[in-house]
């Protein structure tokens, strides 16, 4: 038996390897099975090129656990090493300093599978390690033993197959890894694409014989592959169908509603990158949607929290992106910013940019059925990349209330006739609430001949400021905003049949009804067709309320700003109103509660109130 020290000038790297270089315990299992994987691979090369004469056999990797020897088991049927290459590959883990590699390779891509450290995190969770390999030249197998410190023996083994078994003896801190779903949910999450099958022991099986009355279930035994070893984006899309497509999104997202549609990713040049992005179905829960694309470097997962190589707007697909160009740190564990990831960021934008105006051109009446679900997701990337803004107005659609679709440009030409004021501005009137408290203010824009859109999405708020900024002459206003005479001023205006005086006496009787402090009470002459009294709610103060609400700041302190609009020409005004002996006040109070109550406005014991008079009034 051979003893001696790990080559390294320090002997506190173990601890850095603990503490440090891993950020996440579990990671150990990933960087072992990839090793595994590497071995694999190396001999199915030398196989190919006719340097391996003896058949290659079962490659599957086994993971094995015995809870009372408290043993987790790695097991790859690969290269193998020799005692040299143990020394070799093992022992010289040859840093000058544990501060100066840090300082040195922390920011460097290139320390991934160099100086054994992938195999080194196995002391993250194991007080002793085992490593009992055979080569495939002729030689000798062997035992590397190592106890968490500088000192290892290597010594004689008995094994017959050519390969690696790696023995973890799991330490009192780590007990956790001795348990059966904990090892199997990491080799789910970390080793589910592999190359190379991995069997983590048997799973039982029922089956059916027979038929009819003589039909019987029987139970199986059989291999527990945790994965599959040819995923769909590493094959052509020539080669799938719609509903490989389906399978594979429901691989990843199981139980989830199928997705929109799917982008093929495939590109070797200027770097190399795989995978496929899929457009889920969105709820309006934005945040519930993100960190569902998983990165991947040569099938071997590495991260879904992929913000560094995916702008922010793309954080709301789902699917996998496989690059070996991607720069990981030491641990695999966070990306780095350099070219090629602006470069790949870049493709992706352009590649969904595109995917999404083909869609368009192709079939537009499939594209506007998509919308509803795909709005939220357009939006959000024009919100947030310009780039994407300038591809995306092409294609991007508005919604009116009779659920018509036009691009934007197209909608501005519809509307320019009848919607532009006095400043030559073309006005957008627009709902966000159409099936219920502004169904009334829309019914009269329509009409009065004006066209109403649909922005009800939660994105729609800053999706309105970003046309606004952007598009020349534009300015979108709320149904609700301001009277119909005005909401599209075209310096038009109407007379009062009432003088000056009876106007101050209407206002004194609604002065001494409305006591809100938010509201403000002003008197119009409008249409004897429009409703005695109207709430509207100023744009630009509405505007900030909600979009301050939206970013999660109480707003519970601020009373709602809106005005009562009174018609100086409607009939109940003119002659009911005006003309009451007695009861002016109750009157004015109703006609104020009707307004309150046509926004949603009127709640509680003011609603209470409301109908126990209308009943009163009705009983009379």
């Amino acid at each position: 038996m051979q003893k001696g020290n790990i080559s390294v000038q320090t002997e506190n790297i173990f601890p850095i390897i603990k503490q440090f270089l891993y950020s996440d315990q579990e990671i150990f299992l990933r960087e072992l099975i990839s090793n595994a994987v590497d071995a694999t691979s190396k001999i199915k090369t030398l196989a190919s090129k006719g340097e391996l004469k003896k058949e290659l056999g079962d490659l599957t990797i086994d993971v094995k656990l015995d809870t009372e020897a408290k043993t987790l088991t790695i097991s790859d049927r690969g290269i193998g090493m020799s005692e040299d290459e143990v020394k070799k590959y093992l022992n010289q883990v040859a840093f000058s300093s544990a501060q100066e590699f840090l300082e040195k390779y922390k920011d460097e891509s290139s320390i991934i599978g160099h100086f054994g450290l992938g195999f080194y995190s196995a002391f993250m969770v194991a007080d002793k390690v085992e490593v009992i390999t055979k080569t495939y030249k002729r030689k000798k197998a062997v035992t590397w033993t190592c106890e968490g410190d500088p000192a290892y023996t290597i010594e004689d083994a008995d094994k017959k197959e050519r390969g690696t078994d790696i023995v973890l003896h799991i330490s009192e801190d780590s007990l956790e890894f001795l348990e059966k779903s904990r090892i199997e949910g990491l080799l789910n999450k970390y080793c589910k694409f592999l190359p190379v099958p991995i069997r983590f022991g048997t799973i039982t099986e029922t089956i059916y014989e027979g038929e009819g009355d003589d039909k019987e279930a029987k139970e199986i035994e059989k291999d527990n592959i945790i994965n599959n070893t040819q995923p769909i984006w590493k094959k052509k899309p020539t080669e799938l169908t719609d509903e490989d497509y389906k399978a594979f999104y429901n691989e990843l997202h199981p139980f989830s509603a199928p997705p929109l549609f799917w982008i093929h990713l495939n590109i070797d040049y200027p770097f190399s990158l795989t995978g496929i992005l899929y457009f889920p179905k969105l709820t309006n829960n934005i945040e519930v949607q993100k960190n569902k694309i998983q990165l991947y470097s040569n099938q071997v997962y590495v991260t879904d929290n992929v913000g560094e190589i995916v702008p922010e707007f793309l954080t709301l697909l789902h699917g996998v992106i496989d690059s070996p160009d991607i720069p990981l740190n030491v641990s695999r564990s966070y990306l780095q910013s350099d070219k090629n990831v602006k470069q790949i960021t870049s493709y992706i934008t352009k590649k969904v940019a595109s995917r999404l105006e083909e869609m368009f051109k192709k079939d537009r009446p499939n594209f506007e059925e998509k919308w509803e679900n795909m709005g939220v997701f357009v939006k959000y990337g024009m919100l947030s990349e310009d780039k994407f803004y300038e591809r995306a107005a092409k294609f991007a659609l508005l919604k009116n209330v009779d659920d018509k679709y036009h691009t934007i440009e197209e909608y501005q030409e519809k509307i320019k006739p009848t919607q532009t004021d006095k400043d030559e501005r073309v006005v957008m009137l627009y709902t966000n609430n159409p099936a219920m408290e502004l169904d009334n203010y829309t019914i009269a824009a329509k009409n009065n001949g004006y066209d109403v859109l649909k922005m009800d999405q939660p994105l729609d708020n800053h999706f309105i400021q970003k046309l606004e900024t952007t598009l020349e002459k534009v300015t979108f206003t709320r149904v609700d905003s301001n009277t119909l005479d005005k909401l599209i001023d075209k310096d038009e205006k109407r007379e009062s049949v009432l003088s000056e005086k009876q106007q101050e006496k209407i206002k004194t009787v609604f002065t001494e009804q409305v006591t809100d402090m938010g509201a403000s009470i002003t008197l119009e002459a409008l249409s004897p067709d429009e409703q005695p009294v109207i709430i509207t709610k100023p744009e630009f103060m509405r505007r900030m309320r909600e979009m301050s609400a939206m970013q999660g700041m109480d707003m519970s302190h601020m009373p709602d700003s809106y005005n009562v609009v009174v018609n100086t020409n409607h009939p109940l005004i003119t002659e009911r109103l005006l003309n009451a002996k007695k009861k002016q006040g109750d009157l004015a109070k109703h006609l104020y509660n009707l307004a309150l109550l046509n926004q949603g406005m009127l709640r509680g014991t003011d609603l209470s109130n409301f109908i126990n008079r209308s009943i009163e009034f009705l009983a009379k």
